[in-house]
């Protein structure tokens, strides 16, 4: 079996007003993350582990910040593409395993709902699909509750 490993990583900025949205599900939240589209940090995080197994590149050469029509979207239709586009490489998702790195609100209370978002999107059982959630225990701009980041690992295998 013709197997390839993918690594992601996503950071977003913190900032008062704005949605939080980590797994495709919206996390009430004082703080949201800034960027182009919904932010989130996790689906983007997961997009770059995915096409980076197929050697596709990365999510901004696939959905650039310039380009308007991406503006606000939301990231589990990102995800749908992603998975269309390492599908016609003849790819499918095995599993992935990943960690989302946020001071505060908990996202451990939230994680069961995102794997039932994730899994249909990648095909895959909800017992293939790993969220783990952690602090930096206070230390850098993620501990002090500045920014959010989020890692990917993920295994695909030859159709």
């Amino acid at each position: 079996m013709n197997i390839r490993i993918g690594f992601g990583v996503d950071v977003h900025q913190l900032a008062s007003g704005l949605p939080l949205i980590i797994g495709g599900k919206q996390i009430p939240s004082e703080f949201g993350a800034v960027g182009h589209s919904d932010a989130d940090v996790l689906l983007h995080a997961i997009c770059d582990a995915l096409l980076g197994a197929a050697n596709l590149r990365d999510i901004g050469y696939h959905f650039s910040d310039k380009d308007p029509k991406y503006k606000g979207i939301d990231s589990t239709l990102l995800l749908k593409e992603v998975v269309k586009l390492i599908s016609d490489k003849g790819f499918r998702v095995v599993n992935i395993d990943c960690t989302v790195i946020l001071e505060s609100p908990k996202v451990n209370p939230h994680i069961n709902y995102m794997q039932e978002i994730i899994a249909p999107i990648l095909m895959i059982p909800i017992d293939d699909v790993s969220i783990k959630a952690t602090t930096h225990e206070q230390v850098d701009s993620f501990g002090q509750g500045k920014a959010i980041k989020a890692y990917c690992v993920c295994l695909l295998a030859r159709q």
